[in-house]
Order: structure tokens, then sequence, then C-alpha cells
């Protein structure tokens, strides 16, 4: 195996590759996607096989076949490298899954269509550091990363024709310098707004993406110059368009120079994506900052933009599913990257929906928790915003949003903070569940949060008179648990308590005596039913963790 490193400074993990290029490039395989650092790309040679370096992501091309992919992991695991790469399709065998759990390397699959150098560079373009007087400028194909300007310009140099790029929206993000139509009418851009839905009643958009050759737009739509368009392509996946102003078909020579530059746009339409996500974790940071409190926090609330005023945390994730949801996706069947992505795409939308309702909001994605800052004297306005949040966004997982309390000033912030963690947690606990609420006020579920606090072992519960009423309900296959429970709740009326559970009250009676019975325990005694009261909450809340 030949070492050929990217960078000899940890500057990624293996998380955050999959969360950058796991929905367009890269797939699990096998293994498990952890934190441990990506400090060098290796590629792989069959004939030459030296020991990787140590946090490697080997670019191994195992061809389809699982042995070579057996084979190599043990090795790759002995000389601490962190994930094979293969080609798809690559279907793991149980071996390579028994391979990859003994070795700790994951086995990823790269989409098809890729190149090694096209991952190769993107990876070496996510490794760099992000300090400006540190790192070297990122370049593909010799022009600075992301700038698809001068991209359009290099392809129409090489093709002797105008050159538009657009996305895969059909939005316009760069031309040429050089817009002179092919019949000499003016300027040429993006195709006008009016012919678009033209284009996509007539199919043109289907068949680009799914043709690996150029296809000539007036051959469907007579009306507009003469065009050639290419799917800008990761993979399977169709990022954007290159459109050729030319009225004659391409030369062979013109059409593989095409082909060639389609990949190097699609490096930097990835690195663009990987760019914006880089603003977004910078921004994370400072804001990770101002909710910790110390002596930072008072200058980087001034960099977000945020004054010292009355300030309200809301705090976002996503969580397990009902089970009565079969609309929705468990979390735990979900891959690592498309969890990511769920989860950035949800913080994205969560933050356009914050910013409308306040130009000074801030927001930001830390670990698995989108937190927003809503300068606001009431947490009623934040309740109303999450709530009008939740009922619009649209997600394969179930958001729920926990606030805290109103921050007088910056200092408190922290404190707000803690207080919408502590209702995230409630909710996390209690998620499925009929008490569960998408939207919670840490006030409104205070108790709640100081018992999952307490430091009571599952194993310790239940005991006592709980412990026999539910060794009795197992045996017996009765209701002596819930009996009590409803007679709790509802403080003892009867009444409301057989309602509550759909039987006549002389039913209710006689199942409390034997309540009494069986668990041996005095109604009668206030220290007695708070204790009953606690072990039930207990077991609530651990039943729904």
């Amino acid at each position: 195996m030949t070492g050929r490193p990217a960078t000899h400074r940890p500057q990624t993990s293996l998380t955050r590759v999959l969360e950058e290029f796991g929905t367009t490039l890269l797939d699990v395989v096998a293994g498990e996607i952890t934190e441990r650092t990506v400090e060098a790309i290796v590629i792989h040679d069959p004939l030459d096989e030296p020991e990787s370096p140590r946090g490697a992501l080997v670019l191994g091309d195992a061809d389809g076949d699982a042995g070579d992919a057996v084979r190599m992991l043990p090795r790759l695991g002995l000389s601490g490298a962190v994930a094979l790469v293969v080609r798809a399709p690559f279907v793991a065998s149980p071996e390579v899954t028994a391979a990859a759990a003994e070795s700790g390397v994951a086995v990823l699959s790269l989409t098809r269509g890729t190149a090694w150098a096209h991952l190769a560079g993107l990876l070496r373009a996510l490794m760099t550091p992000g300090d400006p007087d540190d790192a070297r400028p990122v370049t593909f194909g010799g022009i600075l990363a992301g700038d698809l300007f001068a991209v359009a310009n290099a392809i129409a140099a090489l093709l002797g024709f105008p050159v538009t790029i657009e996305d895969r929206n059909s939005r316009l993000v760069a031309y040429s310098a050089r817009q002179d139509g092919p019949d000499g009418r003016g300027p040429v851009q993006a195709v006008p707004p009016q012919y678009t839905r033209i284009l996509e009643e007539r199919g043109l958009f289907q068949e680009v993406s799914r043709s690996e050759q150029p296809v000539l737009v007036s051959e469907l739509v007579a009306e507009i110059d003469a065009r050639t368009v290419l799917a800008v392509r990761a993979g399977e996946e169709v990022l954007g368009t290159i459109w050729v102003s030319t009225a004659e078909p391409l030369s062979e020579e013109h059409l593989q120079a095409l082909h060639d530059a389609a990949k190097l746009v699609a490096m930097h339409m990835v690195w663009q994506r990987t760019d914006a996500d880089a603003e977004r974790r910078r921004r994370a940071g400072l804001l990770r900052t101002a909710l910790d409190g110390g002596t930072d926090a008072p200058e980087t609330l001034h960099r977000l933009g945020l004054r010292d005023e009355a300030m309200v945390v809301l705090a976002l994730t996503l969580v397990d599913a009902a089970p009565a949801a079969p609309d929705r996706i468990s979390a735990d069947r979900v891959s690592p990257a498309l969890l990511a992505a769920e989860r950035k795409r949800v913080a994205d939308a969560f933050a356009v929906h914050l910013a409308f309702a306040h130009p000074r909001a801030v927001t930001g994605l830390i670990g698995d928790v989108a937190y927003g800052v809503l300068p606001s004297g009431d947490d009623e306005s934040a309740v109303r915003l999450a709530t009008e949040f939740l009922t619009r966004v649209r997600s394969a997982q179930q958001p729920v949003v926990g606030i805290g309390r109103v921050a007088r000033d910056g200092a408190e912030l922290a404190r707000s903070r803690s207080g919408a963690d502590r209702a995230l947690r409630v909710l996390r606990a209690a998620s499925g569940s009929h008490r569960a609420g998408p939207v919670v006020r840490f006030d409104d579920v205070h108790a709640e949060a100081l018992l999952l606090e307490l430091p009571v072992p599952a194993k310790d519960l239940p005991s006592g008179a709980i412990a026999r009423l539910a060794a009795y309900d197992e045996e017996h296959q009765s209701a002596l648990v819930d009996t009590l429970r409803a007679w709790l709740d509802a403080f003892g009326d009867v009444a409301a308590a057989s309602a509550a559970m759909y039987v006549h009250t002389n039913t209710f009676r006689y199942r409390l005596r034997r309540v009494t019975e069986v668990g041996l325990i005095d109604l009668d005694d206030p220290d007695a039913r708070f204790a009953a009261m606690l072990q039930l909450r207990l077991l609530a809340l651990a039943a729904d963790r």
C-alpha cells in the first residue's frame, strides 16, 4: 500500500467527512462512524503494501470483491487506519461486516462515476487548516476553489463559445466574460425564465439528468438560441448544468473538453457547499462561547450582533419518532450521514424562521442540537415561534424544542441555555409518550428535569410496594400498578380515577383494596404516597428513555 498523505495535519474527523459528502459521494457499508481524526489520505496500491499512516482514510478499490476488503481490513486496523473507501456497487458480506467491527475500520462506498482524484481533492480541501494565515489557498484545476466565474471563463476559452453555469434549481450561478450569442444578437446569459417552464414540460431536464452526453436544446425548444447543455454530477447526484451557446453540435475534441470541465465544475460546486458549512461552523463556535459564559462571552455576543439585553435560548433536536407514526423513520435505521444531513437541513430552516421573527436572532448547530438566541423579554414569544416552526417543517425525524428561562442580560445567557438543555432532556426521555409535547419551557417541566437528574440506577427500580405490585401484575395479568397511578393522579378522587381507567367505581374500589393488600402500602400515610408517586414517575421516565 503506497502512502501518499495529502496533509500531515489532522484537520477533520470521519464524522465530518460523512456530514459533508455522505449524501452526495459516500455511503456507509459497514463499521461504526466515529469522531476519530482523519490525518492522511492514502491511495491503495495492491502491488506495494507497506503500513499506512495512523489515522489514514484509505482509497482502496476492492473492485466489488468482498474478499479483498476482508483481507485488507485487519491490516488497516493494526496500522490505525480510520476507514476504507471502495467503489460502489459494493455489498457487505457477513465477513466484511465482522472484519470491519473487529478491526475498527469503517467501510465506505464511493458513488459510481466519481474519480478517485475528485474525492481526494475534496478531502484535501476539507482538511485544509481554517486559519487564513496558516493555510495555502485551495485550488482545483489551478482555479481558486469556488470561483465558478473563473471556471466559466476557462471553459469558454477552451470551447470558443459563451458559457453559463446553473445550479440544479436552474438558477444562474456563473457566466463567462464572453457572452455574445452565436448569431451576433447580443449577450446570452441564463435561459430566459419564460422558457424554463417550457423546457421542463418538454422533458429537457429529465433528458439532461439521464444522459451522460450533452443535449442540444434547440431540438426541443426552437424558440430560443441554440444551446448545448451537460449535467454536472458528483457521482449519481446532479449538482447543476453547463450551458454552451453554440449553433452546431460540438466536435469530439470539444465534447471531451466539456466532459472534463464538468468534473472540474462539480469539484468547485461541492467545495462551495463545504465552504458555506465552514461559515456555519464558525458562527456555531462563537455561539458556543457565548452560551458557555465566561470572560469571553461579552465580546462574543457583540461579534454575533447581540446586545446586552433580555434574551431567551431555544434548543432544537431530532428524536426518535413515536411508534404510532409509521410515516416517520426511526433514528436507529437512518445512516449517520443522512441523519447529519437532516439535522443540518432542519437547523438551517430553524435559522431562517428565527431570522424572519427578529433580525438579530442568532442560531448555530452545536453537536446534535440547534441553538437559537432570541432577543425577547418573554418566553411566550419563543413558544409561539417554535410551535409555528414545528407546524411548518417537514422532517423524517421528530423535531422538538426546549426553551430556557428569559435571561435579563448577557451574563444570564448560560443559565437560559442550561434551562433549554434540561427541557430538551425531558423531551428526549419522553419521546413517543403521551406526555410529550413538541415544545416545552423549562419552567413547565422543572419537576421532571429534577427527577431525571436524581442518581437512581435503573436496577434499583422498582422497589418496595411498587415492586410487589408489578410482580403481582406480571403473574396475574392484573392492573394494580395502573390503579394506584390513576388514584394518585386523581388526588384520591375515586370517581375521576375510575373514569380514567374506564371501569365502574365499585370495581376500582375493589382493585384499590387489592393494592393495599398486595403492595403492603398504607395509602393514608403521606410519606408512602409520596414515595409511590416518585417511583412511578421515575419508572415512566426510565421506560421512555
